[in-house]
């Protein structure tokens, strides 16, 4: 019954240049190019797991110790007085909506109520050393993968000539190391997909499970159709960008302040490269105006642009907030040469941990900046 379906939608119509069929870029040991093989889009799953499971393992014992020996504390937020009736009404609706009611209900003050509902929703909260834990799992992760992807690429034309990327195609071969950056990459980002649910819930969650979605999708529908050359500089691009992201939220988590200010700085400039100029004006001027000229067009060519597109549209709104961060940084800290902050965590209306800060601050602010809420970037 899923074949007729499957076969709809799988049309070489859609997803291949003109003349060509599935049968035309199948692997096989007869062939002169080593093609993508449909199947090892399922090979990712497993891996997922395995990159939960190692992340899990680092966090025991590696990154929590790490932590640690930097002084960040698994304090954990004071928990509320048991009360099962506020309890109920806290897991039916976590925000507080009639608290004039449930004070009637339980023959308390309505402040007291309140009080009652800040602590449990604090009590929700991570502490310190998970987030960090987080980010330093992120760090390791892009960091690794970028260097893995710059020395696999080094010696491909198509990084060096983008041209290479198109010529030829569809059929491309692709080598073991490519392979293998493909399916890592595509495990790391189903992982996170999973993983998302129990990590610390940021205010952008569904936009990020969207976004998860969406780049295992990119990834497995571009091997599927072989065009895993564009896919891997995409992929390298914001792997770039991403060491900084992380590297700056570790550092913010463990009062490293200065080394925060430095990659802080370092972040605005490498996002901006990537993200704001070589992705626009290298990356999608080749797909958009060279691919044109180098193979003839098909539909699912469109979709990726469209696609591709939607990931600079949420790179504007991202390097909108970061530059919002900095600027406000720059006016509250004058900043003569590099980012001047002080140690702690404003009460910023942007900040996600607002309350968590108000009740955890011990120093007096001096800028309204939190790095902790630098956004997540997307990939393809």
């Amino acid at each position: 019954m899923l074949r007729p379906l499957l076969d709809s939608f799988w049309t070489p119509n859609v997803w291949l240049p003109p003349n060509t069929t599935w049968e035309d870029i199948a692997p096989g040991p007869h062939k002169a190019v080593r093609y993508t093989d449909y199947r090892h889009v399922f090979f990712p799953i497993p891996l997922a797991f395995v990159f939960i499971a190692l992340r899990f393992i680092l966090q025991r014992t590696v990154y929590a110790p790490f932590g640690k020996h930097l002084g960040i504390k698994d304090t954990r937020n004071r928990k509320a007085p048991n009360n099962p009736k506020l309890e109920a009404a806290y897991r039916a609706s976590p925000k507080l909506k009639q608290p004039c009611g449930l004070a009637k209900q339980l023959d308390m003050t309505e402040r007291q109520v309140e009080r009652w509902w800040r602590l449990r929703r604090s009590q929700d909260k991570p502490s310190t050393l998970v987030k960090f834990c987080e980010n330093l799992w992120k760090f390791t992760f892009h960091s690794s993968n970028f260097v893995f992807g710059l020395c696999i690429l080094w010696n491909k034309s198509w990084l060096w000539d983008i041209d290479h990327a198109y010529l030829g195609y569809p059929h491309q071969g692709v080598t073991d190391d490519v392979w293998w950056y493909y399916m890592i990459s595509a495990a790391f980002y189903l992982s996170l997909t999973i993983s998302q649910f129990w990590d610390v819930r940021r205010k952008d969650f569904w936009q990020m499970f969207l976004h998860h979605v969406a780049t295992v999708s990119l990834i497995s529908f571009s091997w599927v159709c072989n065009l895993h050359r564009i896919g891997t500089l995409v992929l390298l691009l914001h792997d770039a960008g991403d060491i900084f992201v992380e590297a700056v939220k570790a550092s913010k988590y463990a009062n490293y302040q200065k080394t925060c200010d430095t990659l802080f700085l370092g972040l605005i400039i490498v996002w901006i490269g990537t993200r704001i100029i070589i992705f626009p004006y290298h990356l999608l001027w080749s797909t958009w105006i060279r691919a044109p000229m180098l193979l003839p067009m098909f539909p699912a060519y469109y979709i990726f642009n469209s696609l591709l597109l939607l990931l600079l549209m949420l790179h504007v709104v991202w390097t909108y907030l970061i530059l919002q961060m900095a600027y406000r940084t720059i006016q509250a800290g004058k900043m003569e040469g590099d980012i001047r902050s002080s140690s702690d965590v404003s009460d910023s209306p942007a900040t996600n941990n607002h309350h968590e800060n108000n009740i955890n601050n011990k120093k007096s602010v001096h800028h309204p900046t939190t790095y902790t809420n630098t956004p997540h970037t997307p990939k393809f």
